[in-house]
């Protein structure tokens, strides 16, 4: 299976500036294990929303750093030499270039932020 039928990304921007959103309402609206949803747009970047759950493939992003910042439960980030836990209220950027991957041995809830080109399955 690919990245793009292996995880649902969604790519378009759910809330336009002025609008006020809810994280809880997207959490209610997907059922999905492992889903993405680009939030907003602020300033050639996005806020991305993601519940993850099991394990995502190796990538990078040649041009763009990626921050991740756990709301719920425990995220594992590989890098090739080490493994970070991150758990709620935590973050970690990854430089761009930097190749890794996520992990979720349970749900967790995950705030995710890069320039608005980014391919979030990598280049």
């Amino acid at each position: 299976m690919n990245a793009e039928t292996a995880y649902k990304i969604k790519t378009d921007v759910k809330y336009p500036h002025l609008a006020k959103f809810d994280i809880k309402d997207v959490l209610e609206e997907n059922t999905d294990k492992w889903f993405n949803q680009t939030l907003v747009e602020v300033n050639g970047s996005v806020l991305r929303l993601g519940v993850l759950e099991g394990e995502f493939h190796w990538h990078k992003h040649d041009a763009e750093d990626e921050l991740f910042f756990v709301l719920e439960g425990e995220l594992l980030l590989d890098l090739r030499d080490r493994t970070h836990t991150l758990g709620p209220g935590q973050g970690f950027v990854v430089p761009k270039g930097v190749v890794h991957r996520t992990r979720a041995p349970a749900r967790v809830v995950v705030l995710m932020a890069a320039s608005s080109g980014v391919v979030p399955t990598g280049d």
